[in-house]
Order: C-alpha cells, then sequence, then structure tokens
C-alpha cells in the first residue's frame, strides 16, 4: 500500500492478501493521510470520512444511474456489451440502480408488501428456524457456522417471505454467488459467464412462479406485487422480475456475512454472550455494533449527476465515487476507540446499510434475523469459542468469511439469554 499525500493518490490491490484478511490497517492510515483520495486500482476518487460518506448517500447530485441525467455519451462511458444483455436487464429495472421519479414510483409499490408488520411476524418462525438448524450439528460440539447456520437462515426466510418453495433454496444461493459476483474487483469473462447462466435461469424460474401466482394467489410478498400491478401505477413484468431478484439476493447475502462477520467479531473480543444479549436494548446495541464494526459491504459505488466542486474535489457529470462504508464506520471523529467491539456502545450512527434514497430495503429484515437467530445461538452453544483462525474471501468490496470454524461444550444446559417470548416456548415444543 502507498499513499501519495501530495496528489492524494491510493495504490492498493484490493486482492492483495493482507488487505483481504484485514483491510481495516489500511483505512485507519487514510484516516490520518487523506479521507479523500483517488484508488488508482479502481480507477476514481474515494471517500472514507463518515462525514463525507454520510452526506453523499444523502446528496442528491450523487446517483446510482445517469441517464436521463446523460446519455452513454458522457465521456468515459463506454457502451454497454451485447454479451452481457441478459443480466443487464435485471439491472435495468433494479430498484438499487434507479433514480426518481423511476426509483421512487418502484419502491413505493415494494413498500406495499415489504411492509414492517410482515417483517415483525416472522419474529417466530425465525427463531424455530434457528432452533432447527442447531439442532443439526449441536451434538458434534464443532462446526463451521456460516454452511448450516449463517447462510441457511437468511435464505430460507427471505425464501418464505417471498414464497419461493424451500427446496429451491439451493438453487437460489448458487444463482445469486454467481450474480452478485459481478461487483467483485476480481470480475472476469468466466465470472460474467456464470453470471449470464444465472441470469436467464433465475429470470425463467421466477417468471415461472410469478405465472402460479397470477392464478392462484397466497399470502406472500410475490403475490403482493403482483397485486400492486393493479394500482395506477403499476409493476411490468420486468420490474417484477428485477425487485424479486434484488430482494433475494439483498435479502439473504448481505445477512450470511452480518452473522459470520457478527459471531467472530463478539468471540474474538472475549464478550461476554450473557450480557450482550442480557436484555433487547443490549441485543439491539450488539447488533447495531457488530454492523458497525466489520460489515459485510465495504464499498458502495455512485455517481456524479452534474459537474460539481465535492468540498474541494472537482467532479464532472459521469465521474465514478466510491464510499467507503467500513472505512466511515471506523472514523476516530464520530467513534470513541473505532478498532474496538464494544457491545454496548452508546451512540453508533454506522452507515452499514446506505442512506438517502438508497438506504437498505431490508435493512428491518436482517436486524430481526439477527435480534432472534443470536442470542438463541449463544444460549444453545455454551462456551462458543473460535476452534480455527478464520479466513475471509477473496471478494472485495464483500467481506465474507470463507469458513467461521467454532467449537463448544457438548452436553451443558445453555444459559438463558435475551428472551424471544412465546417464540422460544414453541420452538422448544416442537423439539420435545
Amino acid at each position: 500500500m502507498q499513499i501519495d499525500r501530495a496528489t492524494r493518490h491510493l495504490d492498493l490491490d484490493p486482492r492483495d492478501p493482507a488487505f483481504v484478511q484485514d483491510p481495516y490497517p489500511a483505512y485507519a492510515a487514510l484516516q490520518e493521510a487523506t479521507p479523500v483520495f483517488f484508488w488508482r486500482q479502481y480507477g476514481h476518487w474515494c471517500l472514507a470520512g463518515h462525514a463525507d460518506v454520510s452526506a453523499a448517500l444523502r446528496d442528491s447530485r450523487f446517483g446510482r444511474q445517469m441517464s436521463p441525467v446523460a446519455s452513454r455519451a458522457t465521456p468515459g462511458w463506454p457502451e454497454p456489451d451485447p454479451r452481457l444483455a441478459d443480466f443487464d436487464r435485471l439491472e435495468r429495472h433494479s430498484l438499487l440502480e434507479l433514480e426518481p421519479p423511476d426509483h421512487t414510483r418502484l419502491r413505493g409499490l415494494v413498500n406495499r408488501g415489504f411492509v414492517s408488520r410482515r417483517i415483525a411476524h416472522l419474529r417466530p418462525a425465525i427463531a424455530q428456524l434457528s432452533h432447527r438448524l442447531i439442532d443439526g450439528f449441536e451434538r458434534a460440539g464443532a462446526c463451521d457456522l456460516i454452511d448450516p447456520f449463517a447462510t441457511q437462515i437468511p435464505v430460507l426466510v427471505i425464501a418464505g417471505l417471498l414464497g419461493v418453495p424451500d427446496e429451491h433454496a439451493g438453487d437460489l444461493l448458487a444463482w445469486s454467488h454467481d450474480l452478485v459476483a459481478m461487483y467483485q474487483f476480481r470480475r472476469s469473462a468466466e465470472i460474467e459467464d456464470r453470471a449470464l447462466t444465472a441470469a436467464r435461469a433465475f429470470s425463467a424460474f421466477l417468471r415461472a412462479l410469478v405465472a402460479a401466482r397470477r392464478a392462484q394467489p397466497r399470502d406472500d410478498l410475490i403475490s403482493a406485487l403482483i397485486a400492486a400491478e393493479g394500482a395506477d401505477d403499476r409493476l411490468s413484468e420486468d420490474e417484477l422480475i428485477s425487485t424479486c431478484v434484488l430482494i433475494l439476493n439483498a435479502g439473504h447475502e448481505a445477512t450470511v456475512h452480518a452473522i459470520g462477520n457478527g459471531v467472530k467479531a463478539l468471540l474474538e473480543a472475549g464478550a461476554d454472550p450473557a450480557a450482550a444479549f442480557a436484555t433487547p436494548e443490549a441485543t439491539r446495541a450488539t447488533i447495531e455494533e457488530m454492523l458497525r464494526f466489520d460489515p459485510p459491504l465495504h464499498l458502495f459505488t455512485r455517481y456524479a449527476l452534474e459537474d460539481m466542486d465535492w468540498r474541494g474535489l472537482a467532479l464532472r457529470r459521469g465521474d465514478r465515487i466510491g464510499l467507503l462504508l467500513a472505512a466511515a464506520n471506523r472514523d476516530p471523529a464520530v467513534f470513541a476507540a473505532p478498532g474496538r467491539f464494544h457491545p454496548a456502545r452508546a451512540a453508533n450512527p454506522h452507515v452499514s446499510f446506505g442512506g438517502g434514497l438508497h438506504f437498505c430495503l431490508g435493512a428491518p429484515l436482517a436486524r430481526l434475523e439477527l435480534d432472534v437467530a443470536l442470542p438463541i445461538l449463544f444460549q444453545r452453544l455454551p462456551g462458543l469459542r473460535v476452534a480455527q483462525p478464520p479466513v475471509y474471501s477473496d471478494s472485495y468490496h464483500f467481506r465474507q468469511l470463507q469458513a467461521l470454524e467454532l467449537a463448544w461444550e457438548h452436553g451443558l444446559p445453555g444459559r438463558l439469554l435475551c428472551p424471544i417470548g412465546e417464540a422460544r416456548g414453541t420452538a422448544s415444543q416442537d423439539r420435545a
């Protein structure tokens, strides 16, 4: 890693093994040297300070989509690759890529089905699912937490919410992994080919499912989105498919890694689970600290929608800018001892879910899954500890563990942590 303070240029390969395993020393150096910098490997300017990142997330002069503000004729914008047309078709109607007025219309329609009432009612189901998954590996006394627990909870919950049968969860995971690989620094022709195959298979699967729900609606999100088509501002078929893909991808990919990264952080910090999950308030504070300390998404890009001077940085319309969410979460100007995992941290204005128009739609669901599943995990597995040094995947700008090998004291009674209400008793009765 090399920082030229005079030009504010950073030379750092995001695939450097040391950076992949621990990017936080680099972020700390940037915070000290130049929190606004040009990342040579990415070819655009980036913001690392909390104030800058928070402001840019909420500034309407930055967006995820140039059109109709600017066309592909904007300098530096290549024509889309026709080979990637099937992948781009999903992107074109994605909430993540749209700006007002299209974003406003589409998000309003999605919110009709993806409402807080629907999310809150999932608490008992998440508790039952957590217990059922732990039943499958508790007696072993050790396991890799990622596959049998961290991965299964969000994919099964979001599949159930949308109305996708559980037996297709494996397909959803495979398609999602291949699609999100397109956003990683290591993108290659092989990754593009897999993403194209996934885009076609995912779209075909969802179109068939949408047709089935049109014929026979159920109490699920796909049926709710179809019903929203009856309004004046209706969802087109392509918008409906893109929205379902986004909800499925965003609804489980980040949460898998939030669970893994959060459990690792708590255990390595030596925090007491009984205190961290002692009350609902303590649990919420612990979850927010997990999200701040080691979030699943580290870099989020936006575009300048007009020529501007951003705090001394001259940007032209169409320029890309990177927002280092994880670096902003470690800004010492905002967070005392930012490198310390502190479950009881009082003020925690992290930016792990983004902000502004593109604040994460699935944030309430992700928080609920963590809030329910993690106290159950630590209650059921007393003496939980890291058994082998965890290794992170070469997948920047995502932060995800290849495996999280844990061990615990099998046969010891679990300690009651934060009560889950009726859900815990129901799940326990089901196991009995």
